[in-house]
């Protein structure tokens, strides 16, 4: 009986190798669609994105000073400082997807 539970325990743990690997492969996979993804540049104006893009999904409200609006399509977020784009994101793909964690806080050099 030992050597199946061993087997089994054996065959379990491989399993769950196996879909933690997938799962790395899809967010690299992501990362590089990212790369290669044709999404807003710095500096275009919510009226050539618009254009370009089609109506977003959501539109969130402007947020602190300066304002900082977010469009959210079905691919991806634009973030606009004012009325001009400051960076583009790609959405997870599922909420259980996680991207690289973010780096401690530094002490600062005297």
């Amino acid at each position: 009986m030992k050597p199946f539970r061993l087997l089994l325990l054996t065959g379990m743990a491989l399993a769950l190798a196996a879909g933690s690997a997938s799962a790395d492969t899809l967010l690299k996979e992501r990362a590089a669609k990212a790369k290669a993804a044709t999404l807003p540049v710095a500096g275009v104006t919510m009226g050539e994105v618009e254009g370009q893009y089609g109506q977003p999904t959501e539109r969130k409200d402007p947020v602190g000073r300066p304002p900082i609006t977010r469009w959210i399509y079905p691919a991806f977020t634009v973030y606009f400082e004012n009325d001009r784009v400051i960076s583009a994101v790609l959405n997870k793909a599922s909420e259980l997807e996680e991207g690289p964690k973010p780096a401690p806080p530094q002490k600062p050099n005297r």
